[in-house]
């Protein structure tokens, strides 16, 4: 049975270089499952039972994707909506993610220095993390540190594999 789930979700997978290497990396971790929310929904039609099965199943709940507009992809929170319900994720009777961690590995196009207050999208990154953090303490979940890789479609080769050794430790933590 996996320990972690990654909930992957870029709507152009196959032109991102950056998380084809991470997944492809992580596909040989033996208690992790890779998750392609845009393969297994094209349609944006989620089967809600299935998805709150595959969640039971885990310690560690990975939501990856690249940042879209300062948040995540559409399908990514299509899922959110549909399948964290009330009286299963939150509310009450709702403590099926207690106790589980989440996770963020995001990319981003732009690099560090654009991600403040002088930079060209004006706030730190960690302005943009609220309603991941809330949708995990709403759900009882334990909030890791996200992992993020500015510049993914520029990044050297070397701190590439710095990142691959931060994410492949994070998902065997």
């Amino acid at each position: 049975m996996p320990k972690a789930l990654i909930l992957y979700a870029h709507p152009t997978a196959e032109l991102s270089r950056t998380n084809r290497l991470l997944l492809d990396a992580a596909a040989r971790l033996p208690e992790v499952q890779i998750h392609d929310l845009y393969e297994h929904y094209p349609d944006f039609h989620i089967d809600v039972e299935h998805e709150q099965q595959l969640l039971g199943r885990v310690e560690l709940i990975v939501m990856q994707h690249p940042i879209h507009w300062y948040s995540m992809p559409a399908l990514q929170k299509q899922w959110l909506d549909s399948v964290l319900t009330r009286g299963w994720a939150f509310g009450h009777g709702g403590h099926a993610l207690h106790g589980k961690r989440f996770w963020l590995v995001a990319t981003t196009d732009g690099e560090e220095a654009a991600y403040r207050p002088q930079g060209r999208h004006g706030h730190r990154f960690a302005d943009f993390l609220p309603p991941y953090q809330q949708t995990a303490a709403l759900c009882g979940m334990q909030w890791q540190e996200p992992l993020i890789l500015h510049g993914a479609h520029h990044i050297p080769p070397e701190q590439f594999q710095r990142h691959l050794q931060h994410y492949l430790a994070g998902l065997q933590a």
